[in-house]
């Protein structure tokens, strides 16, 4: 019997969309489930503010030109669909507002050395850095360590990102998702084709899924 061809998740995201952190966390779910059989995820970049410096800048100015707000409070809505995946948001204690380029360029290498699920560990490691932590995740040495915490070679990872490894990879994905029409994250897209919008319930994306499962299997 043939076995059934798997089916790749590509999540276009960034790692300072907290909607980002949510949706991930209830693809987990999915994943944990039968629905969650012969998928492979990838993760593609994103990014919400790419004119950033590199260096950042500081996150209450960001939001009070952006928002008229200091973004130290978590949005009701945030919050409350936060809570019931069993996470909870420190914003108070995010101080910078990162330019995400070079994080990306971690995911890129957490795959590329590593895999899909050493990228997929990494992504969460670096959510809970920035939004539960308030670490700069777009600092050199913030990537560095965050890189060892989710069990990849330190010392690899800071020489990539030291030298130019991985920036063609970031702007492909970057302009491809601009090419996909994405203009919000998350974003999925399942077997290359089909697209999901935004932090979808967990029997929705099981949903889709599982139509794209078939659909690829005909």
């Amino acid at each position: 019997m043939a076995l059934a061809p798997k089916l790749s998740i590509e999540v276009f995201s960034d790692l300072v969309c907290p909607w980002c952190f949510i949706g991930k966390r209830r693809l987990d779910r999915v994943l944990a489930s039968p629905a969650g059989e012969g998928v492979e995820v990838h993760w593609r970049a994103y990014q919400l503010a790419p004119r950033l410096p590199p260096d950042g800048i500081d996150r209450a100015r960001y939001y009070q030109s952006k928002f008229g707000s200091d973004g130290k409070t978590v949005p009701k809505r945030i919050a409350e669909e936060a809570a019931g995946e069993g996470l909870t948001f420190n914003f108070a204690a995010i101080n910078k507002m990162p330019n995400t380029f070079l994080g990306h360029r971690l995911m890129v290498f957490a795959e590329e050395s590593r895999g899909p699920a050493a990228q997929h560990l990494l992504a969460d490691v670096l959510f809970r850095a920035y939004f539960q932590e308030g670490r700069d995740v777009g600092d050199l040495q913030t990537l560095v360590q965050a890189a060892a915490e989710a069990g990849l070679d330190a010392h690899a990872a800071e020489a990539w990102l030291a030298g130019d490894a991985g920036k063609d990879r970031v702007q492909e994905e970057l302009d491809r998702a601009v090419e996909l029409g994405i203009q919000g994250v998350p974003s999925f897209v399942l077997g290359g084709v089909f697209p999901i919008p935004g932090a979808q319930t967990v029997e929705v994306m099981t949903t889709f899924i599982e139509r794209a499962k078939t659909r690829l299997a005909s």
